[in-house]
This record gives structure tokens, sequence and C-alpha cells, in this order.
């Protein structure tokens, strides 16, 4: 190989290896590219607490061991059922010492339905918005909804969705991270079926095995 040569396939695995790790939004769920266990989560994220004010998610994380989860919103029901579900392990999570800090696109609205879902609840989580998706495409999981599905979310059932620069509705495949202090991702739980989620007793056994 030449010094030319040579200089080109640098030149391309450089490239290469900055679009592998670029931010991006996948065309559809199958196509996501979620952050790895011993990866770390990416500097300069940020999200919106419930009365909009911005956060910058690395330093929240860089307080405490986090349960990180991204759910769609609000409006769907197994993202509920599944938040829900953490009632039953935050007590012992938070013995573990980890906070549990949950991520949706919506918009925060003190009349959303995730913000009236937390009070009626009574959950011991906080919930973070990410309308600009900074931190759905950070951890890889952002995906473009399909015409079909965007006409029935919106015009069927009245769903507000968010929309990226291009005007593409977007929503994150449903995900679990566990996180160390130092922003490492130290287990993820991450399908493309919207209605497969991690049960409550294996996010606390992979916390228990985590802590260790």
């Amino acid at each position: 190989m030449t010094r030319y040569q040579q200089m080109l396939f640098s030149i391309a695995l450089l490239l290469s290896t900055f679009f592998a790790g670029a931010a991006e939004i996948a065309l559809k769920p199958e196509q996501i590219r979620p952050l790895l266990n011993g990866q770390s989560v990416p500097s300069g994220l940020q999200v919106q607490d419930s009365k909009g004010a911005t956060i910058d998610l690395s330093a929240l994380l860089s307080q405490q061991k986090t349960i990180l989860v991204f759910y769609r919103g609000g409006w769907c029901p197994y993202c509920n059922t599944q938040l829900a579900g953490l009632r039953d392990i935050a007590p012992q999570l938070q013995k573990l010492g980890y906070r549990i800090l949950a991520i949706s696109p919506e918009l925060p609205t003190a009349s959303s339905k995730s913000e009236q879902m937390t009070k009626d609840a009574a959950l011991n989580y906080q919930l973070l918005s990410d309308p600009h998706l900074n931190a759905l495409q950070g951890f890889g999981v952002a995906y473009y909804m399909d015409a079909a599905t965007e006409k029935t979310y919106k015009g069927t059932y009245g769903i507000q969705l968010t929309y990226d620069s291009t005007g593409q509705a977007v929503l994150p495949a449903p995900a679990v991270f566990i996180i160390s202090k130092s922003g490492e991702i130290q287990f993820s739980y991450v399908h493309i079926n919207y209605k497969t989620r991690l049960q409550p007793r294996l996010l606390l056994l992979a916390a228990e095995l985590a802590n260790q």
C-alpha cells in the first residue's frame, strides 16, 4: 500500500468512526443503535424538568447511581404499566443507592398525562422531558414513526407527538439503563417492540448485580 493509499485509508477509518458514533435518528426501530454496556453517556445532553427548566443530564447522572427509563409518553398504556411497576421495587432500588429517572419526548406541562400519572400513582421517580430529542439521540434509542402510525396516533387518538427539525414524528424505543456515577452504562435493556418491557423483578436483579 502506498503512502497516499495509507492516508486515504486512515481518513476513511476516521470518518467511519465519527459517523458510527454520531447521534442520529433511525428510520425504524430495527435500526436503532443504543449505547452498550461499558460505554459512557455523552456529555452535553440537555433535558427539561416538569417546570420546563433545562437540566444537564450528565451533571444530574454524576450525582448518584441511576436507573434511567426511556418511555414513549403518558398516553402510552404500556409505558404507564411499566412505570407503575417500579412502585414495588422503588424502595429496594433506593436502598441500593439508585435514583430513578424517566425520560420521554413529551413537553413538560403541569397538565400532561405523565405529570398526572405520577401524582396518581405516587411513584418515587423524577419525570424528565426531552422535546429536542437530545437524550433520545444521545442514547441511540430514537426512531422515526411511519406515516400510517403517525396518522392514527395524531388523528384518531389526538396524541401530541414530538417532531424533529425535518418535521417527522420521533419516538424512543422503550429502554432501561443502569448507569454508574461516572456515567458508565452498566446494564441496558432495549426492545424494538414497544409492547415488550423489562419486568420489575429482573430490573431489581440487574441493579443488585451491578451494585456488587
